[in-house]
C-alpha cells in the first residue's frame, strides 16, 4: 500500500511595480508518491505497480500564501517592531551623557579662563588680598541675583548652621588667597603642579583628624606625587620661594575644609545641596576678607590709584570681572558634576583639568619649561591620577 502526500504552491511571485492589475490563477497541484509495496504474482518486482491515493487528515497539506513582492522589489517593506520605552531611554541616556559632557567642557573651559585672566590680573596688580576679595565680592552678587531671581531656592539657615559653616568659609578663604598668593609669584603651570600635592595634605590631615589611615595603595601613589613635584620645583625657571609656600598653604587649607566639611555634624534634616552650601561660603568669605583687605593693602581698587599707578583702569577692571566671573562659574559647574558622579569619577576629572590648565597655561604665557621640568610634572601628575583610582580599594577586614 502506498501513501500519497501533495502541496499546494504559489505560481511565481508577482511584481507590484508591473502596471498589469493583479489577476487570481489557480493553485498547481503537485502528485508525488512513495512506493511502499510493489510485488507481482510470481513474488518478481514489477515496473508497474498500483498505486492508491488517499486525502487522509493525516496527510501532509502545506498552504504558502501568495507573496506580494519579491525580495528584490523596490516598494517592499519590511516591518520592524522597537519598543517605544526602549527608544525614549536610549534618547535619554544620550542626552544625560551630552549633558555630562558639556559640563565637564564648561568646568576645564572656566578654569583656564580664570587662571589667564586672574594671572593677567595679578602681573599689573600686585595686591592679592584685593584681587581676591574682588572675586568674593563679585560672587556675592551673582548669589544674590540667583536667590533674588529665584533660580535657585534661597535657603533658611539656623544659628547652628551658621556655626558650623563659619570654619569652612574661613578656609576657603584662606585657600582662595593662597592661591592667588602664588599665582602672582610664580607661573601658573607652577602653582598648578605643587598644588598637584593636595591628596598628600589629604592623607596626612586625614588621619590626624579624623582616624582615617590610608591603605598601602594609597601611600605607594603618594611617592610619584612627591618625586614629581620636587622634580618640577628643581628645575623650574620662576621659582619663587614665597610662592612656593603659598601653594602649599593653599593645599593645606583646601583639604583642612575637607576635612572640617566631614567633621562638623549637621543634622540631616537641616542639611543643604553643594550649591547652596558653596554660596553661603562664597559671602561668608567677602565679608571676612573685605575689611583685611583694606587694613592690609588700602583701598587700592580705586580708578584714581590705578591711573596713578600707570594702569588701564578699563583693562584691570574688565579681567578683573572676567576672572572672578569664571572661578564663580567653573566653582558652580565643578558642584553639579559632583551631584551626577561618583567622587572618584570627580577626582579623576579634577585630575585631567589640572593637566588641561596646565598645558593651557604654558602655552599662552609661552612658560619656558625645561625636559626635566615636565618629567617631573607629569610624574606628579600621573602619581594624582593613580591615587584618584587607587583611593576607592578598601582595606581587608579581619
Amino acid at each position: 500500500m502506498q501513501s500519497a502526500a501533495f502541496t499546494l504552491s504559489s505560481p511565481l511571485p508577482l511584481h507590484r511595480h508591473n502596471h498589469k492589475p493583479l489577476r487570481p490563477s489557480l493553485p498547481r497541484i503537485h502528485f508525488s508518491s512513495k512506493l511502499n509495496e510493489s510485488v507481482t504474482s510470481n513474488g518478481a518486482s514489477s515496473s508497474f505497480t498500483r498505486r492508491s491515493w488517499s486525502l487522509a487528515p493525516s496527510s501532509s497539506f502545506k498552504f504558502r500564501p501568495l507573496p506580494l513582492s519579491s525580495p528584490s522589489d523596490p516598494f517592499r517593506t519590511k516591518a520592524t517592531s522597537v519598543p517605544e520605552s526602549a527608544g525614549s531611554a536610549d534618547s535619554g541616556t544620550l542626552f544625560k551623557t551630552l549633558q555630562l559632557g558639556s559640563l565637564f567642557g564648561l568646568w576645564y573651559l572656566f578654569n583656564i579662563y580664570f587662571n589667564i585672566y586672574n594671572k593677567q590680573v595679578l602681573k599689573a596688580f600686585h595686591f592679592p588680598v584685593t584681587v581676591t576679595a574682588v572675586q568674593f565680592a563679585v560672587g556675592t552678587v551673582l548669589v544674590t541675583l540667583m536667590w533674588g531671581l529665584n533660580l535657585h531656592r534661597r535657603p533658611k539657615l539656623s544659628g547652628a548652621q551658621l556655626a558650623a559653616i563659619v570654619p569652612l568659609a574661613v578656609v576657603h578663604t584662606l585657600g582662595n588667597l593662597f592661591t592667588n598668593m602664588s599665582l602672582g609669584k610664580v607661573a601658573v603651570s607652577f602653582t598648578h603642579t605643587i598644588k598637584a600635592m593636595e591628596p598628600f595634605f589629604s592623607v596626612i590631615l586625614s588621619a590626624m583628624f579624623l582616624g582615617e589611615f590610608p591603605t598601602p595603595w594609597v601611600v605607594g601613589s603618594l611617592l610619584p606625587i612627591v618625586g614629581g613635584v620636587a622634580l618640577a620645583s628643581a628645575t623650574e625657571a620662576s621659582f619663587n620661594w614665597a610662592g612656593f609656600w603659598s601653594a602649599m598653604a593653599s593645599n593645606v587649607t583646601n583639604q583642612s575644609r575637607n576635612v572640617l566639611s566631614k567633621k562638623v555634624m549637621i543634622k540631616k534634616e537641616e542639611s543643604m545641596d553643594n550649591i547652596t552650601l558653596f554660596s553661603i561660603i562664597t559671602i561668608m568669605s567677602f565679608f571676612l576678607l573685605a575689611p583685611v583687605a583694606v587694613f592690609v593693602e588700602g583701598v587700592k581698587f580705586s580708578p584714581a590709584y590705578l591711573q596713578s599707578a600707570g594702569l588701564n583702569v578699563r583693562q584691570v577692571y574688565i579681567r578683573s570681572f572676567l576672572a572672578a566671573l569664571s572661578f564663580h562659574a567653573y566653582q558652580q559647574v565643578s558642584y553639579m558634576i559632583l551631584q551626577r558622579v561618583s567622587p572618584v569619577t570627580h577626582s579623576v576629572g579634577n585630575c585631567v583639568k589640572r593637566v588641561v590648565v596646565i598645558v593651557s597655561s604654558v602655552i599662552f604665557f609661552q612658560t619656558p619649561v625645561s625636559p626635566v621640568n615636565a618629567f617631573g610634572t607629569a610624574i606628579a601628575l600621573a602619581g594624582v591620577f593613580l591615587y584618584s583610582r587607587v583611593k576607592r580599594i578598601k582595606p581587608k577586614t579581619a
